[in-house]
């Protein structure tokens, strides 16, 4: 089991699914949420769920909720919420409709982490994936500027932060169910 905690980032808008993905059934589970929140239990010590409300959700987890002075979707609200809760220097972060990222995935980006990066994130020949990958306390304050700017683009912090990309060559794991058709697709592949 990996020591590092896990946040399971649910607290998008899912403007694009045009429903909260978060709560969408999945692989025999009531919710895409619960399905993480299973999988990932039998892999870390620790898992929590990032989300807007937690009373959305019927069931019991380590839920922390978003910054509540912000009304924005982004999740820059939920890493400033995150390093305010927990007490741990780092945690891993991974998006609530990345259900395909399994524990090899995550074990090579822990692998890769140093003690004196801001962030090691999955890479692949499409573009960075900032929503898999490991958060470092050194970037707390350039979170809470960034809500205080009303930025939110983790590409920007990222390329402005000493941090380790991870690259793969597989892109499937890092499949999003931002639209309907992705989440038909995923539900074909589970």
């Amino acid at each position: 089991m990996f020591d590092i905690p896990c946040v399971i980032f649910a607290g998008g808008k899912s403007s694009r699914m045009k429903k909260d993905k978060s709560l969408l059934p999945f692989a025999g589970f009531d919710t895409l949420t619960e399905f993480q929140l299973s999988r990932l239990n039998k892999i870390f010590k620790t898992v929590y769920i990032s989300c807007k409300e937690k009373s959305k959700f019927d069931f019991e987890a380590n839920f922390i909720e978003d910054v509540k002075t912000i009304e924005t979707f982004a999740p820059t609200a939920g890493f400033v919420a995150i390093f305010q809760e927990l007490k741990e220097d780092a945690f891993f972060a991974l998006s609530v409709d990345s259900p395909f990222v399994s524990e090899r995935e995550i074990e090579k980006i822990i692998d890769a982490d140093r003690d004196d990066s801001d962030a090691t994130i999955a890479k692949t020949e499409f573009g960075t994936q900032p929503m898999c990958g490991i958060y470092h306390r050194s970037l707390q304050n350039g979170f809470k500027q960034m809500l205080q700017k009303d930025n939110h683009k983790l590409g920007f912090l990222l390329k402005n932060s000493n941090t380790t990309f991870v690259n793969f060559d597989d892109e499937k794991p890092f499949l999003n169910l931002n639209h309907p058709h992705e989440y038909k697709e995923a539900l074909s592949l589970i």
